[in-house]
């Protein structure tokens, strides 16, 4: 799925709670390579903390939430520990590491669920899955979740700026998921399994008919109610087609495949 720019940043977001960071010497380590640097001596909380943040602040991803990891390991009753918890989540996403992403997103809320960052999280949680969605040619598991994430950020906070980009992001999906039915639809209908296209069509009809595909789906089930001898159904949805798309080309296409196929059938 093409998918425009974020008008939310997930860094911005999160880097704006974190406290600035001071100047600390390290260790290096590769990317993809297992940090050398965050599972050994134990240190105090505001050095291995403010140490994960520069890694981060330098792109160094995967380190720094190894060492955001260590910080809840080491100090797991510090205050530091739940603001540690949040940043490994945004490491790992930024690292596009989804799964241990989503995974400490989870964590964060299954210990803090009242946390004022807990908007965060789920918003962090609804990234992870939006930014895995695949193009229609394949399943589309990943897309429902997406969906699902970014619902649930709408429905626990309405009124915040996290809902605001889920809902923008909810009508992507929506039309993504429009887009795979109508995939599946032109497949059946060039195989000739005129009925099993018409079900997705009517998909887009009853589940996407705010989308970007409404007026190709409507004239899609003009096609198929046509080819199953059924001209009144046909009728039904090219008149819906002129009322709603009247300059459209699906429904100049529709009134010529009507006045051809269904010549005695008035459409609108």
């Amino acid at each position: 799925m093409s998918k425009p720019s974020i008008s939310l940043s997930p860094r911005v977001l999160l880097l704006a709670c974190a406290v600035g960071a001071m100047a600390i010497t390290g260790g290096c380590a590769g990317r993809g390579k297992k940090p050398k640097d965050t599972a050994y001596v134990a240190r105090d909380v505001d050095s291995l903390y403010l140490e994960a943040k520069k890694r981060l602040d330098q792109g160094e991803d995967k380190t720094a939430a190894a060492l955001f990891d260590e910080v809840e390991r080491q100090h797991p009753y510090s205050p530091w520990a739940r603001r540690a918890q949040l940043m490994s989540a945004f490491s790992y996403y930024s690292a596009r590491d989804y799964a241990k992403s989503v995974q400490s997103a989870q964590r964060f809320l299954s210990i803090h669920p009242g946390n004022k960052d807990a908007p965060y999280a789920y918003y962090l949680i609804a990234m992870s899955y939006y930014e895995q969605i695949s193009d229609v040619s394949r399943d589309q598991k990943i897309t429902l979740q997406a969906l699902s994430a970014l619902n649930d950020v709408v429905r626990r906070y309405p009124n915040t700026r996290y809902a605001t980009d889920a809902r923008l992001k909810v009508d992507l999906v929506n039309d993504h998921l429009a887009g795979k039915e109508m995939d599946i639809g032109r497949f059946y209908e060039r195989s000739g399994r005129w009925l099993a296209a018409d079900i997705r069509f009517r998909n887009v009809i009853d589940k996407y008919q705010t989308t970007s595909h409404t007026a190709e789906a409507l004239f899609r089930l003009v096609e198929t109610n046509l080819a199953l001898g059924i001209p009144a159904e046909a009728q039904k949805y090219a008149a819906v087609l002129g009322a709603n798309y009247p300059g459209s080309e699906w429904y100049e296409k529709a009134y010529a495949m009507m006045g051809k196929y269904a010549p005695g059938t008035k459409v609108s």
